[in-house]
C-alpha cells in the first residue's frame, strides 16, 4: 500500500457518481438484477432443509435502502458469539464499512461497472466469501446473496475474523491490540496483518481504516451492549 493513495472514501466519489447514475438507469428500465428467486424458495425446490444456525432470509427481512449498522445489533451479537469473536469488533467494522450505499440494486449496478467489487454490508469480496463459507453452516450460500441478506453478511464477517485470529501468533512486537490487527487483516488481508504485527509501517489506507475503527469503537460498544 502506497502512502500516496487518497483516503478510501475520497477515491470512491467519482465512481459512486457513475454508479448512482447506472443504478437509476437500471431501476428505471426495470431490469432484473441477479437471480430474483428468494433463497428460501430455492431451498424448497431442492428439497434441502437449512441446517440449524444457517441464515436463510425471508421476504420480510429484505433490506431497504437506508442503513444503520446499529439496527443489526442482535444479529451481530449472535454471529459473533457463534464465531467466538468480539461483537464490538464486528459492529465497529460494519460502521467502518458503511461509507458506501448498501442498497442491493446499487451494489449490483456498481458490480457491473467494477466486477471485483465487494458485496454486502460487510463489503466482502467473492474469493474471501468462498473461502470463509467452506465447511460452515452457510456453505451452500452464494456470494451473490450478500446484498439481499444482511445477516449472512454479518455471519461471514464474523467467521472471517475468527479465521484471521487463528493466524495471529501468540505474541507480536508491534503495539497493536488483537482487535486492531484483526480489523487491519479484514481491510488489508492476512499477509498484511501479519506484517503489521511484526512492526511494518501502516500505509495511509490502513492507518485511515484503523483510525476510523477507533472512532467507531465506543459507538459500536453501545450498540451491542445497551444499558
Amino acid at each position: 500500500m502506497s502512502d500516496s493513495r487518497a483516503p478510501r472514501r475520497m477515491r470512491w466519489l467519482p465512481f459512486m457518481v457513475f454508479a448512482l447514475a447506472l443504478y437509476v438507469i437500471v431501476r428505471a428500465a426495470g431490469t432484473p438484477q441477479g437471480d430474483a428467486t428468494p433463497p428460501q424458495a430455492k431451498a424448497s425446490r431442492s428439497g434441502r432443509t437449512p441446517s440449524a444456525g444457517s441464515s436463510v432470509p425471508s421476504p420480510s427481512t429484505t433490506p431497504a435502502s437506508s442503513y444503520d449498522p446499529a439496527d443489526y445489533a442482535s444479529q451481530v451479537r449472535t454471529r459473533a458469539r457463534q464465531a467466538g469473536v468480539s461483537a464490538q469488533l464486528v459492529m465497529a467494522i460494519l460502521c467502518n464499512e458503511s461509507y458506501k450505499p448498501h442498497d442491493p440494486s446499487f451494489e449490483r449496478a456498481w458490480q457491473k461497472y467494477k466486477p471485483d467489487a465487494a458485496f454486502g454490508i460487510a463489503n466482502m469480496h467473492r474469493a474471501t466469501f468462498d473461502e470463509v463459507r467452506t465447511g460452515r453452516d452457510f456453505t451452500r450460500r452464494r456470494w451473490e446473496e450478500l446484498p439481499d441478506d444482511r445477516d449472512l453478511a454479518i455471519e461471514a464477517e464474523a467467521w472471517y475474523l475468527h479465521d484471521l485470529a487463528t493466524q495471529l501468533p501468540a505474541h507480536w512486537p508491534a503495539s497493536y491490540t488483537k482487535n486492531d490487527l484483526l480489523a487491519l487483516g479484514y481491510n488489508a488481508g492476512p499477509g498484511n496483518m501479519l506484517a503489521f504485527a511484526r512492526g511494518a509501517t501502516l500505509g495511509s489506507q490502513a492507518r485511515s481504516y484503523l483510525d476510523r475503527l477507533h472512532e467507531n469503537w465506543a459507538k459500536a460498544g453501545r450498540s451491542v451492549n445497551p444499558g
